[in-house]
Parts: C-alpha cells; sequence; structure tokens
C-alpha cells in the first residue's frame, strides 16, 4: 500500500462518529450501533479501495464479515471495523467509545473467531519486554526498568470485570496503580503509546475481535503486544477449530496478529484516554480523529471541524 489510505479511511470514522454520538447518552444501545454502522456502510462507498471485511462488528448485521467495501476501484484490501467500539458507553454516556477501521494487505489480519483474549499491551518503551508466559508483577517490573522509572509509576488499565478480581489484587500488590474501565479496552490500549494519557500498560481478558484492532494499532505506534485465546466453553473452542486453529493455548505476537502493512484510523465518539469525543454546536460539529501507518510508525492527530450547512449530518 503505497498511498496512506487511513487518511481517506478517516472520513469513514469521522462519519459513523458523527452519527453515534447524535444518541449518546440516550440509552438506546440498538439505535446507536447502529446509527454508526449506517453512516460507515454510506462513506465507505466513496473509498477508493476493493476491500473486505474480515473482522465486523459482530452486533450488526449491516457490515458483516465478508462484506465487500469501498468502490471496487483501488487495492484488494482486508478492512477490520468496528463502528462504535464501546456501544453502551456511548449510549449511556461513558468514555473511550470510539470509530474505528484498520486496513492491511490480504492475509494481515489473523483470523480468530470471536471470543474472550487475553491481552497485554504497550507503549513503545515496552517492546520487546513483555510476555504473557509471565506473571503481571514480572511484567510491571520488567517495563519499570524499560521506562527507568519505579513500578509504583506505572498505571495499569483494566476492564472491571468480576474475572479480574485476582490480576487487580496482584497489581496492586506488586506497587503499580490500576485504572478501572468499564469498557473501551481498546482506547486504553492504544493510550499506552501516547505518554500524556498517564496509561503504562493494558491487562486483562477482552473481545479478541477488539484484540486484532488493537494489535494494528499498536504496529503503528511502534507499541508491543502479546494475546492468545480464552475459550469459555466447547462451543468456543470448536468455533477456533474450525479455522484451523488446534493449539488454543498459543501466544500470539502483535506481528502475527496484524502483519504486512497495516494503517489504522479512529475517531473518538465520548471523551477517553486517547482521544476527545464529537462535540456539536450550531450548525456544526467538532471531531478528533488518529491516523497512522506501520511502514513509517507516522502518527497524525487531526482535529476537523464539520459544517452541516455545507455538507450533509451523518
Amino acid at each position: 500500500m503505497d498511498r496512506n489510505l487511513a487518511l481517506e479511511a478517516v472520513r469513514v470514522t469521522e462519519a459513523a462518529a458523527l452519527a453515534s454520538a447524535r444518541l449518546m447518552g440516550r440509552g438506546e444501545l440498538e439505535a446507536t450501533d447502529q446509527a454508526g454502522a449506517t453512516a460507515m456502510r454510506r462513506t465507505f462507498q466513496s473509498i477508493a479501495i476493493n476491500g473486505v471485511i474480515v473482522l465486523g462488528d459482530t452486533d450488526s448485521d449491516l457490515l458483516p464479515i465478508g462484506e465487500k467495501v469501498g468502490n471496487g476501484t483501488g487495492p484488494e484490501l482486508d478492512v477490520a471495523l468496528d463502528p462504535l467500539e464501546g456501544a453502551a458507553i456511548c449510549a449511556f454516556g461513558g468514555y473511550n467509545a470510539m470509530s474505528i477501521v484498520a486496513i492491511a494487505e490480504r492475509g494481515g489480519f489473523l483470523q480468530i473467531p470471536n471470543m474472550h483474549m487475553e491481552k497485554i499491551a504497550v507503549g513503545p518503551d515496552g517492546r520487546g519486554v513483555i510476555s504473557l508466559d509471565n506473571s503481571a508483577t514480572e511484567n510491571l517490573k520488567a517495563l519499570a526498568d524499560a521506562k527507568r522509572v519505579y513500578v509504583a509509576d506505572l498505571t495499569v488499565a483494566i476492564l472491571e470485570r468480576p474475572r479480574h478480581e485476582d490480576l487487580i489484587a496482584e497489581v496492586r500488590e506488586a506497587g503499580a496503580r490500576v485504572k478501572l474501565l468499564r469498557d473501551g479496552d481498546v482506547a486504553a490500549a492504544i493510550a499506552t503509546t501516547h505518554p500524556e494519557s498517564g496509561i503504562d500498560m493494558l491487562l486483562g481478558t477482552g473481545g479478541s475481535q477488539q484484540g486484532i484492532m488493537t494489535a494494528a494499532a499498536l504496529r503503528c505506534a511502534a507499541g508491543d503486544m502479546q494475546a492468545r485465546l480464552m475459550p469459555r466453553n466447547p462451543t468456543d473452542a470448536q468455533k477456533a477449530r474450525d479455522l484451523g486453529i488446534e493449539d488454543l493455548g498459543k501466544i500470539y505476537t502483535i506481528e502475527e496478529m496484524a502483519s504486512g502493512s497495516v494503517m489504522f484510523a479512529c475517531t473518538g465518539v465520548t471523551h477517553g484516554d486517547y482521544l476527545r469525543g464529537v462535540r456539536f454546536f450550531r450548525g456544526g460539529a467538532t471531531t478528533n480523529s488518529v491516523v497512522m501507518r506501520s511502514r513509517t510508525h507516522t502518527v497524525r492527530f487531526l482535529k476537523s471541524t464539520h459544517r452541516f450547512d455545507l455538507k450533509p449530518e451523518y
């Protein structure tokens, strides 16, 4: 991919973010999710790619896996997307909801079923020093050494779930601080690449689809990540085997999850650890987005003003 297509894909995430943000805090979970998906699908038609969705929003029937996106005139690409990562967050007025599109050359994204995935993610300072074979305490000490700080200086983002009670206790016992997340582990993981976010590491189990999108972003931003599937029942395990995954305990590296040339774009829907959310004003709105490219590790933050009297409102 010679062109930085993320600069075009960001129009897609902006459209989805604007549409979803209109329903922020109204408690209409399904409508909020569908609004973003409808806007994303429509806007994709103007993007010069020949794309196919390989990882998508499992809650929406508007952008199913296997659907072709783009106007069909550009390069053949795989697309991973989530029009509204954190639909419940947006519907109930929380933090870290984003609209996401990641693109790669054909075969660039690891094909996995939608299930739980154990993850560890860090920014560039922690590249090469983390391992899911190690305990949380060992990973924290390794990251602190790499950053040349104390473990007590580190902040770890963890989804607030009953399954993480022991993990949270271990991180606290090790001396690090804990930032509990209601949802939105993608935003928190990407925030590890931005020193001003105050998040140094993401730990815990979340969605596998979100894990692949996170890997795409972290590859672009020179961060690091490891993950492994966590089947909850025999059905999950069989779904993995149906995709040719026999070693359910395998630890995947960031390069295995998102390989080759990868580009990533996302737009904040609500305020979060990495991006500010949509803000409406009379006749328009502002959005905050980021576009990234793995080939050059270029990260561009974009603040855009949209005038609804000059172009259609999504």
